[in-house]
């Protein structure tokens, strides 16, 4: 079992931090360089997109199980 990670990003100018298993860290990055970005514009696009009742954590978690989904 893996023990959730904290790492800091930024979004739209303020600091937060997202605690997350390293598989996740792991798909967020290779999502990201997918697309060509960088993994904190990759989890401030989730953060902008998710539903206010849903954890930025939560949100990237929902979001690479989404991409493992549709064979990424």
């Amino acid at each position: 079992m893996d023990v959730p990670a904290k790492r800091s990003v930024s979004i739209d100018g303020h600091r937060t931090s997202v605690s997350l298993e390293n598989a996740f860290w792991r798909g967020l990055e290779a999502a990201a360089r997918a697309r060509g970005t960088t993994r904190a514009a990759l989890i401030a696009q989730i953060d902008h997109a998710r539903p206010t009742q849903v954890g930025l954590a939560t949100a990237c978690r929902l979001f690479v199980l989404a991409e493992l989904g549709n064979g990424r």
